[in-house]
């Protein structure tokens, strides 16, 4: 399961905001998630938010927010909905966008001390890192 809390921080921002110390708001829990991975210009506005390579939503303002804290905290906050939709973006974007994955690592997991972390979990789950 620890590898669902990496792949949850990435789909948060298609999910999830903050709403207290406690657990991550359920506001965004209903955003389709297959449209916006079947959506070149959806995904493309939310990649480029996490980049800082454009201008952010609301939501995806409150993942960059919320990375640090989710990568920190193994997403203790995060429901199972978000873990699901959050496995669902991993899985996409390492069989579909390998090229904005790797940059995502590289900006939020330089040291690689998450992908270490998670690589086996990942592994045992059918996703090839």
């Amino acid at each position: 399961m620890k590898f669902l809390t990496f792949v949850a921080i990435f789909a948060a921002c298609l999910a999830m905001a903050i709403a207290d110390d406690e657990k991550y708001t359920t506001k965004y829990d209903n955003v389709d998630l297959d449209e916006i991975l079947k959506s070149d210009r959806l995904f493309k506005n939310y990649y480029n938010c996490l980049v800082d390579q454009g201008k952010c939503t609301p939501d995806g303002r409150e993942l960059k927010t919320i990375l640090p804290d989710a990568l920190k905290t193994e997403c203790s906050k995060c429901n199972e909905k978000q873990k699901e939709g959050a496995d669902k973006v991993i899985r996409f974007m390492i069989e579909n966008k390998a090229e904005e994955w790797k940059a995502l690592q590289a900006k939020y997991d330089p040291e690689q001390v998450y992908y270490n972390k998670y690589k086996a979990e990942a592994e045992k789950r059918g996703i090839k890192v």
